[in-house]
């Protein structure tokens, strides 16, 4: 089924059009009609230069794509496209300065024109605002379970893992099961309240902290006993697995609010 999904989206015009201009030079280059009249070249061949600005692109994706947590192969062409189309940019530059602006423009206008694709499924997700509005959830009512997320707008992992999220909390979510996420970005005061650096280096995000009777019970990525972070991917099965949700979902199915409970809270 995420094999189905992935090829779906790629027929999108953002991954159609990333995808040509990924590989617009060497496409350029091998194909021989093409590069005669491009290039003007009476044999079509990568040169040294060329090949070294390839190799270390590829380097480049490999450890850019490790680091952001890329788990399926549009994760893996989102947080490459940037690097691959810089790469292309100057090739096309060097080997001449009026295809690299012609490719520029192009690069710019296909920015504005086709922005990537945003998760437009169901979601049921309460967004929290800081370390006051997470603490005044847990205490409003501690038979609620709460699944948060800890998450800044800019990182590449995070904007990953946002529609992840969405997609278990529309299948988990219930009155006694809450999914809730936090900016620690816009709100540093419940990332120093958790444990969780929002710094441009940190591998903390995002980070999933399970809550129980108000208080918190596990989470994702955590630290081993020499303080050491153990890597976690977070993947829609990873995460069922690593809280347990689908028995944690059966257990508070049996044991629903009662409905007279329900209400003395909202009334609170």
């Amino acid at each position: 089924m995420p094999f189905k999904k992935d090829v779906r989206l790629l027929l999108k015009p953002y991954y159609l059009i990333n995808i040509l201009l990924s590989l617009s030079y060497i496409v350029s280059k091998r194909i021989p009609f093409v590069c005669h009249y491009v290039f003007a070249q009476a044999e079509c061949e990568l040169d040294g230069r060329e090949t070294e600005i390839l190799f270390f692109l590829m380097i480049v994706i490999m450890i850019r794509s490790r680091k952001t947590g890329s788990v399926t192969m549009i994760n893996y062409l989102s947080s490459s496209f940037v690097y691959t189309k810089v790469a292309n940019l100057i090739l096309w530059f060097y080997a001449d300065i009026r295809m690299g602006i012609l490719f520029a423009i192009i690069f710019i206008l296909c920015g504005l024109l086709f922005p990537e694709p945003t998760y437009q499924g169901p979601e049921n997700v309460i967004y929290l605002h800081g370390a006051s509005g997470l603490q005044e959830e847990l205490q409003r009512d501690t038979r609620i379970i709460w699944l948060v997320a800890f998450y800044t707008a800019w990182n590449p992992a995070c904007v990953n893992f946002a529609p992840i999220f969405s997609e278990c909390s529309a299948e988990y979510a219930l009155d006694n099961l809450k999914f809730g996420k936090v900016d620690i970005g816009r709100y540093p005061d419940a990332g120093a309240k958790y444990h969780v650096s929002d710094a441009s280096t940190s591998k903390q995000l995002p980070t999933l902290i399970l809550f129980k009777e108000g208080k918190e019970v596990e989470r994702r990525p955590y630290a081993d006993r020499k303080g050491k972070l153990v890597k976690f991917l977070f993947s829609l099965d990873n995460i069922k697995a690593a809280f347990d949700l689908n028995n944690l979902y059966k257990d508070c199915k049996k044991n629903p609010l009662k409905k007279k409970e329900r209400k003395s809270v909202k009334a609170e």
